[in-house]
């Protein structure tokens, strides 16, 4: 099997550089291409067999492929198109897979809301690239323990099984555990709204505000994903899976995230520019927050955490005043 992994940012090398381990260790035979557009950044991965911009410090397998060659070159040769560009980029990358391999097999690894429209990656997809046959891929994964070989679990979300279950048998080995559901909705709206509950618990464990609160934020936080998925037609118990509840105590806890990072450098009282500009990598949850909140607001759903986000962002909030503000609010059932 051939495998095509488009975006050498830091979760495309990891998966990449996962896969290409996990190669000869397989029955089958299996090889693994990243692609990068960035000419430069090829040539020095080939080179150094290290992807020093995003990953440095991880040595790239000797069965990793490296390219930057015309994707219209190779693409049809491929028999799984694995997307790892941000959401910004995925509607262009879609149409451009689409106009090579019209028909190919493509998962997208991106979490979020495309800005503007506030479409779902799925919705891109079914809007830009209707022909093909298409899942997402999400679940808790730092992309620095993937590539150095930690154990992950991710879900592969489609309504084609078959897809599902190539995913499945294309991905799943000894690092890698590979779960799947035909509810791509519920599975990418966890993956999109995590990041702005991360920054949300960011900014409460800057501020020192305790373990306890940390807790409150990311039940409530749950809270809040659920009530915004089922509202875009998921299930509920994709909230509770890798891509939901799994994806937000990693995101919303640990330290490598990017998106917690924000909010424990707003508490400090930095910049959103200066942190983004120190940061160097996208961050998903400052730039969907405000649309998740109007997609909440359109649809009529409450999102108090989100509400604070967003104004903290927009610099309308103080990140001690939106605590104060959410800890404030008239007391009613849990459920």
């Amino acid at each position: 099997m051939r495998l095509a992994v488009i975006g050498s940012g830091a979760w495309g090398t990891a998966l990449a550089q996962a896969l290409a381990q996990q190669s000869p260790k397989r029955s089958d035979s299996q090889e693994v291409t990243l692609w990068s557009r960035d000419e430069r950044q090829n040539a020095q991965m080939l080179t150094s067999r290290e992807n020093r911009s995003h990953l440095p410090g991880v040595l790239l397998s000797p069965h990793l492929h490296l390219s930057s060659q015309a994707l219209e070159a190779w693409l049809p040769n491929q028999d799984l198109i694995v997307i790892a560009t941000p959401v910004s980029a995925l509607r262009s990358t879609l149409a451009r897979v689409a106009s090579i391999q019209p028909h190919a097999h493509v998962a997208w690894l991106c979490k979020g809301f495309e800005a503007g429209t506030g479409l779902l990656p799925h919705q891109v997809q079914e809007q830009v690239a209707p022909s093909l046959k298409a899942a997402v891929l999400s679940g808790p994964s730092f992309a620095k323990e993937v590539a150095e070989g930690l154990p992950c679990a991710l879900v592969a979300g489609s309504p084609h099984e078959s897809l599902r279950s190539l995913l499945v048998d294309a991905l799943h080995g000894p690092q890698l555990r590979i779960y799947s559901s035909e509810d791509w909705v519920g599975v990418e709206v966890g993956g999109a709204v995590k990041n702005v509950m991360a920054i949300a618990t960011g900014l409460a464990d800057g501020l020192g505000l305790g373990m306890n609160a940390r807790a409150a934020l990311i039940t409530r936080g749950l809270a809040e994903i659920t009530r915004l998925a089922l509202a875009l037609g998921a299930k509920s118990e994709t909230l509770m899976g890798l891509g939901g509840l799994g994806d937000l105590v990693l995101t919303a806890t640990g330290d490598l995230s990017r998106n917690r990072q924000v909010g424990l450098a707003l508490a400090r009282g930095q910049s959103l520019g200066d942190i983004m500009s120190h940061l160097g990598h996208v961050a998903e949850g400052v730039y969907c927050a405000e649309t998740v909140l109007s997609r909440a607001q359109q649809l009529a759903i409450e999102m108090p955490i989100t509400q604070c986000v967003v104004e903290v962002l927009k610099g309308e909030l103080a990140p001690g005043d939106a605590i104060k503000r959410l800890m404030g609010r008239q007391a009613k059932l849990e459920f």
